[in-house]
């Protein structure tokens, strides 16, 4: 169904959305090696990205098109609270910097492309390699899914109602990234960066002054949280300090072990390269704080919506002419584009060396690894594709919730083999499995919701979940570690 809000926004939608997909086609031979046939030369661009390629391409995968629609639509629906994103990426650059050139160097010099490579390669438990590998392609798929829902948000602004018109953007996505793998995505970046960026600078200068400046922002804001009442505001209110911290200290550590961000890292140049962005990336920290007071400009423009994933569409048709909401709208959707390619790629990664490759066909090719890869990517596409249009949008985004759980409980099998080799291999798989456990259980007792309220000494203290069940995971990883020392001491010759 279609009912056109404005052609000339429809327009320049069109337009940009069709230089992206010409953008991704080229891709294919953009860098391109003699043998493209092989896993690391489809799936992670030849590991030949530099500082700038990297620094858009992890951007492009770590600032989504659903970061621009939920951060302000949080920030709308209870204030302060929704910042907690801004925080949580500042903590997560130190974390680069220290522990990801360390995982580079090691991904390199062994040839390993993906996490569960990693694991088996210092543990070499099959069952533990599996179980990293199942939760990274699991929680990624709700994660795309959630890109889809930012595109959906713009499309349906646009008048483009129904299921067609993003089933035909993502085939247009599947052939292109089938054809190109990351190299696509890491291409159309480029163009997708510049693009927010452009928008979301003209936003924060031109929308205060349309509305008598930020104090009138912030007074319109601060207003409508009056009136709303209970644990909304500006400012945060006590019971809310504790899952703030929480939310952005677990958020930060899940961040970077998912497919798609460990996809851009070890697609880099060089270890100098990551350390460098982790310098760099910042800067879309400033952004995204310019994205969040969109959600306190949508209050002083008297924005009223039945659901706030529609507040940033609403915000730009409002206060903008047609041709730039439409380029506003282009940018989200090219925003949803780049990180559901590197994701899908991420997860097919996954899928082609430590399930097919490790159970199925241990003798495939190179040039096979590539091939089943390829497919497998369309597989995740599709399968993400499914969750908007069978499933109702909000169990998408409870199965985000869960993915962050799930993938944070993948930090301590590959992050502390980078400093330690105390742990063995099934301490580490029975503190995953209890973290997965606890976490989902409790998670979906209440009621699927990111914190879980412990009381203590009389006294409840909310706490992100995911945090939680990571510390129940490592806690649970040192005591059958020091059981099984016990039990079967190392030999000396083998302790690291």
């Amino acid at each position: 169904m279609i009912a056109v809000h404005s052609w000339a926004e429809l327009s320049v939608f069109l337009a940009f959305f069709a230089l992206v997909t010409v953008m991704g086609f080229i891709a294919s031979g953009w860098k391109r090696a003699d043998n493209h046939a092989k896993l690391d030369e489809w799936g992670l661009g030849g590991r030949q990205f530099g500082v700038w390629i990297t620094w858009f391409l992890v951007g492009g995968d770590f600032y989504t098109a659903y970061t621009v629609i939920a951060v302000p639509a949080l920030v709308y629906a209870v204030g302060a609270y929704g910042f907690f994103a801004l925080p949580y990426t500042i903590i997560v650059y130190p974390f680069i910097f220290v522990v990801m050139p360390k995982l580079w160097k090691l991904a390199h010099s062994k040839g390993y492309i993906t996490a569960a490579d990693v694991v088996h390669g210092t543990y070499n438990n099959r069952f533990l390699e599996l179980a990293v590998a199942l939760t990274g392609i699991v929680a990624t798929m709700p994660y795309i899914a959630l890109q889809l829902v930012g595109m959906k948000a713009v499309l349906s602004a646009m008048g483009l109602q129904g299921e067609l018109p993003i089933i035909l953007a993502f085939l247009i996505l599947a052939v292109y990234t089938y054809s190109a793998g990351l190299r696509a995505p890491a291409l159309i970046a480029f163009v997708k960066d510049l693009m927010i960026y452009v928008v979301v600078i003209v936003a924060v200068v031109i929308v205060p002054m349309k509305l008598g400046g930020y104090g009138a922002v912030f007074s319109a804001a601060d207003a409508a949280f009056q009136v709303k009442g209970g644990n909304t505001g500006l400012i945060l209110k006590d019971a809310q300090m504790l899952p703030y911290a929480t939310l952005a200290l677990g958020s930060a550590l899940a961040a970077f072990m998912y497919p798609h961000t460990l996809t851009g890292i070890f697609a880099a140049r060089s270890a100098n390269t990551i350390r460098s962005n982790a310098v760099l990336l910042p800067a879309y920290t400033v952004l995204l704080g310019l994205i969040a007071l969109l959600g306190y400009m949508a209050h002083a423009a008297g924005v009223k919506v039945s659901s706030p994933t529609d507040v940033v569409p609403v915000l730009f048709q409002t206060l903008f002419p047609g041709w730039f909401s439409g380029f506003a709208f282009a940018a989200i959707a090219i925003g949803a584009l780049v990180p559901a390619a590197v994701m899908s790629i991420g997860a097919s990664n996954l899928f082609t060396r430590n399930v097919w490759k490790a159970y199925v066909n241990p003798a495939v090719t190179e040039a096979g690894e590539a091939q089943v890869a390829k497919i497998a990517s369309l597989v995740v596409k599709v399968g993400a594709l499914a969750c908007i249009v069978f499933l109702p949008t909000k169990f998408a985004i409870d199965l985000q919730l869960l993915g962050g759980l799930w993938i944070l409980q993948t930090f301590p099998a590959l992050v502390f083999s980078l400093f330690t080799r105390w742990f063995r291999a099934p301490a580490l798989l029975l503190g995953w499995l209890v973290g997965i456990g606890w976490g989902t259980v409790t998670a979906f007792s209440d009621g699927l919701v990111p914190v879980h309220k412990l009381v203590f000494g009389g006294d409840t203290y909310a706490i992100y979940v995911g945090l939680l069940a990571f510390a129940a995971n490592v806690v649970v990883a040192v005591i059958a570690n020091l059981v099984l020392s016990a039990v079967s001491p190392r030999p000396v010759s083998s302790q690291a």
